[in-house]
């Protein structure tokens, strides 16, 4: 196999195309059409998780001072950058890797142990916040079973 001259197109073997390389030319790739349908899913609970923050974050100012909502909303930041963290763990399940990695709870780990240290912050509404991803995912089982007929 010869190395490549400068200036000239690489190609290279892609599964998706969030892996797409390519240098010097307008290579359009299409994504694996058995990775679409968890793309889609994917962007649904993250759009339902981030719509569940909305809304619980301004029943939380109406009913509790706004240092205990903006707890809250950095418990729920974090429950987001986890679910995006383990849907990407999912995604490369089958390609090389064999089991999900168990990294991602550190990071909601790291945020209580500075909420212990920080008077400020707040562990309850921290967690019940970080907890609001798994709201979304009730709901889009809900949502699912509720309006999916029966074949």
């Amino acid at each position: 196999m010869t190395e490549p001259k400068i200036g000239e197109p690489v190609q290279v073997a892609m599964t998706n195309a969030e892996e797409t390389v390519e240098s010097g030319s307008n290579l359009v790739v299409e994504p694996d059409p058995s990775m679409l349908e968890y793309y889609q899913l994917q962007r649904q609970l993250l759009l339902m998780t981030i719509t569940a923050t909305g809304a619980i974050f301004v029943a939380v100012c109406c009913f509790y001072p706004l240092d205990v909502a903006l707890n809250y909303l950095v418990g729920a930041a974090v429950g987001i950058f986890y679910l995006r963290m383990l849907g990407k763990d999912v995604e490369k399940l089958g390609r090389g890797k064999e089991k999900l990695s168990q990294n991602r709870i550190l990071i909601l780990a790291g945020v209580i142990i500075v909420a212990t240290q920080l008077h400020q912050l707040k562990i309850l509404p921290i967690f019940l916040g970080f907890l609001t991803y798994k709201v979304a995912l009730m709901l889009y089982v809900l949502i699912t079973v509720f309006t999916n007929k029966p074949k």
